[in-house]
């Protein structure tokens, strides 16, 4: 049975979950389907499938050895049996209003910690599949890997492979040692003074403005899901319009809604600025933990306050901007990164303090997920839709994923149910924030 410590970002996941808070990952995935079976036919295909992927048989387990004391390992469950992930539900004409309380459920910590709910609609002429991974277990671009485990074969371009570099033995090894240990010092030297850079960035964007009262809460332990689809044409013609990339107009229409959002609910937007978190994948070829999470972030302002659209989007195009010169190791948003210094014990002993710590670090998660551009199919039914779903963070009401398929932009939309009744009003803005975007670049 083969293991894999899991890296210091993943423990910290692991350890931040509570009951109410449950730090797992998700995406709703929509289908067309050929006959009213369809939806029991592709529960069968995903327990069949599962059996057969790997990474879809790694359980988590506390590690308490001398050396490792209070870590944890990813490790080859040998009891795993599919039919205890893939569940098959009544038919539904409303796949958000199941997935939101299938996503108030923690995973089962006992077992490879993932799901796959397939959910029959209703009409006979859709279904739709929520998958949850762990964020131990997977970040969005392994998930991504995982769910496509168990979809149908996709025909890929043929790639050359890639030299392998023979490994050098342990005698090579101690001889470059001296060679190398100016390069340690000076690693460590680095790390320190990034770490002290990203703690003063933390403490003074805990300074800032704060935001509506509307994007925090008392955890209530209930979630309610939402989506919303736009074309992708119209994201590129604002873009081309104003300037920028895409990312910062998607980021721009999230500022946009809330400020429709909060106007609605008859808040005042003036001066308000929630601190929003934006991921950034720090993921290389061939790392040390390949199925880890590697990430930073960045963390912007969003300015809700501002009342032109295009100036909204000229803020968080110039903050993004900013970012990007300084780079993902820099700045409060990677305080992410802080993770790699605190040993094991500290992960186990702190992970309800740092998630709690999590309301005054940021006030929305805003992230985006990478789908591939080809199509994709179950048991030779169509993917038509793709909601990506983000934990939703101690204290928080709401948080945004963001991926792009086929030609169309999917944001999948997590909140607290009872601090956020309104969430399809939330969906709804951002459809028209975007409408606005596209009349003020036409004047």
């Amino acid at each position: 049975m083969t293991s894999d410590l899991l890296a210091p970002l993943d423990l910290a996941f692991w350890n931040i979950e509570s009951d109410r808070h449950p730090m797992h990952l998700g995406a709703l995935g929509v289908f067309g389907a050929h006959s009213p079976t369809a939806g029991a036919h592709a529960a069968d295909l995903l327990a069949a499938r599962a059996a057969a992927v790997p990474g879809l048989r790694l359980r988590i387990r506390d590690v308490w050895q001398p050396l490792a004391f209070g870590a944890a390992v990813r490790e080859t469950d040998p009891d795993f049996d599919p039919l205890n992930h893939v569940r098959l539900h009544a038919p539904t004409a409303d796949f958000h209003a199941v997935a939101g309380r299938l996503m108030e459920r923690p995973l089962e910590r006992g077992r490879p910690p993932w799901e796959a709910h397939v959910l029959p609609g209703e009409d006979g002429v859709s279904f739709a599949v929520l998958f949850k991974f762990h964020h131990a277990l997977a970040d969005g671009l392994r998930a991504l890997k995982l769910a496509a485990g168990v979809l149908d074969p996709v025909d890929l371009p043929a790639r050359a492979p890639r030299a392998i570099e023979p490994p050098r033995g342990l005698l090579s090894d101690v001889r470059r040692l001296p060679g190398l240990l100016p390069g340690l010092v000076r690693g460590v030297l680095s790390d320190a003074g990034r770490a002290l850079d990203i703690g003063a960035s933390l403490a003074r964007s805990t300074l800032g403005m704060r935001p509506s009262s509307a994007l925090t809460s008392t955890p209530s332990g209930t979630r309610r899901t939402a989506g919303v689809v736009l074309d992708i044409d119209d994201v590129h013609r604002v873009r081309k319009t104003v300037g920028g990339t895409v990312n910062d107009v998607l980021i721009a229409v999230v500022a946009g809604a809330l400020r429709r959002w909060l106007e609605e609910r008859g808040e005042s937007t003036r001066g308000v600025a929630p601190r929003a978190l934006i991921p950034v994948s720090r993921r290389r070829p061939r790392t040390a933990h390949p199925q880890g999470n590697r990430l930073s972030g960045y963390l912007i302002p969003l300015p809700v306050g501002e009342s032109d659209p295009l100036g909204r989007l000229d803020t968080v195009r110039t903050a993004m901007v900013r970012h990007k010169d300084a780079g993902p190791d820099r700045g409060a948003g990677a305080v992410a990164l802080l993770a790699d210094h605190v040993p094991a014990l500290g992960h186990r002993l702190g992970g309800p303090l740092v998630g709690q710590a999590a309301r005054l670090w940021f006030d929305i998660l805003v992230t985006s997920v990478p789908m591939p551009s080809l199509g994709l199919r179950l048991g030779g039914h169509e993917l038509t839709e793709v909601y990506p779903l983000a934990p939703l963070a101690p204290g928080q009401s709401l948080a945004v994923a963001i991926s792009t398929y086929r030609g169309r932009v999917h944001y999948g939309l997590v909140a607290d149910a009872r601090a956020v009744p309104d969430l399809d009003r939330f969906a709804h803005a951002v459809s028209a924030e975007l409408e606005t975007l596209l009349t003020a670049c036409a004047v």
